[in-house]
């Protein structure tokens, strides 16, 4: 099995890499999920070869796209899904708008916060009423989740068609339980809720006590739609190219029937490094989720009690309250970027007493972040 090097550093500065330009170069920056990572060999592999042809013009989803996906629900979650359950898209966020569009306006979108920033535009997208209930951390072990409470309330005022959330959650980094998932799925039955799932972390699971569960998978009583794609695992985000499990088909058709006109289709390299990526198999994900866990253990070492528990994700929710308190929680962000650290400040996604940080880069990278970052605390 070959051995690959994450310490080594990639220079992205003049790549136009969004997130090394939102800042300017003073500051180090690790706030928008996107790793600091080389795309592993075997995607730049099918890149390459793809581009010896040389005409990339529209390009029809291969058939071998579909099966590699397959056998990747298969071999990771267990989970046969047939063909004709999936819709191919541009993207997990076209995903959930599109969701949102089938609904007829006027509809109440339920979302748990703090959330991954574009669902809290969703319900304004699709004209819609947005319903926000808090997540909460248990008191026994720090871990978010649902306010059952609250979520009960917010369902017998608002009567919602929809509930949108992320598992693995972001920004939390909750990996939800079966027992979790069942009782969401409960609760949406009774008023025959479409839940929608953005499982776009799913391969990255740190806590190894921990798996992953598709949401349509533990609930296939309930209307689904679970988003999936390659590109946060395999670092290829700038390929858009994502897949929506659906497996009602009346819910199906009114996905399919909101898309059309809507969303471009995939270009041809965004098929190949997908597929790619879903076929992986030199032993690169599990280098880079042992190199995450130990990047994450530094994170909790050097911050202690401000770093929520995390399970999977790549990304670090951190509490920043007495810097909220100080500054204002809009300005979060700036005061951090100020001390030269770029992370993403909680008030986006809807909780201004945290900021995230992605800690998914070469280990002297973070060290050099944690030092901003005490120095801006």
């Amino acid at each position: 099995m070959p051995v690959f090097d994450f310490d080594q550093p990639v220079d992205r500065t003049q790549s136009s890499a969004t997130k090394y330009k939102k800042f300017g170069p003073d500051v180090l920056p690790m706030w928008i999920a996107d790793m600091d990572f080389a795309t592993p060999p075997s995607v730049m592999q099918a890149l390459k070869e793809r581009l010896e042809h040389p005409i990339l013009g529209y390009t029809d989803r291969p058939d071998s796209l579909m099966q590699a996906f397959q056998a990747w629900l298969r071999h990771c979650f267990d989970w046969e899904v047939p063909a004709d359950w999936v819709v191919w898209l541009p993207g997990v966020v076209p995903g959930l708008n599109l969701a949102a569009q089938t609904l007829p306006r006027g509809a109440s979108l339920l979302v748990p916060t703090p959330v991954y920033y574009p669902f809290l535009d969703v319900a304004a997208n699709a004209g819609l009423k947005e319903v926000l209930v808090e997540l909460k951390p248990n008191l026994e072990d720090g871990l978010w989740g649902f306010d059952w409470a609250a979520m009960e309330a917010a369902k017998q005022t608002h009567k919602p068609a929809m509930v949108s959330f992320c598992n693995p959650q972001n920004p939390t980094g909750r990996c939800y339980s079966v027992a979790e998932l069942t009782h969401l799925g409960d609760f949406a039955a009774d008023l025959d809720m479409v839940v929608v799932s953005d499982e776009i972390h799913a391969n990255l699971v740190l806590d190894e006590s921990c798996q992953h569960h598709p949401f349509g998978k533990v609930c296939p009583q309930v209307r689904s739609i679970s988003l999936f794609a390659a590109t946060k695992t395999y670092n290829i985000p700038g390929l858009s190219c994502a897949a929506a499990v659906i497996p009602d088909a009346e819910l199906r058709a009114q996905f399919l029937a909101v898309r059309r006109g809507l969303i471009p289709g995939i270009g041809p390299l965004g098929f190949a490094a997908s597929e790619a990526a879903f076929a992986e198999s030199s032993g690169w994900l599990e280098q880079l989720l042992d190199y995450l866990r130990k990047n994450l253990t530094l994170v909790q070492q050097s911050l202690g009690a401000r770093v929520t528990p995390l399970q999977g994700t790549y990304l670090a929710w951190i509490d920043v309250r007495d810097v909220a308190q100080s500054v204002g929680g809009d300005q979060v962000e700036a005061h951090f970027a100020a001390h030269g650290l770029g992370l993403s400040g909680g008030h986006q996604f809807g909780d201004s007493n945290y900021a995230r940080l992605n800690f998914a880069c070469p280990t002297a990278q973070l060290e050099e972040a944690l030092r901003r970052l005490h120095s801006a605390l």
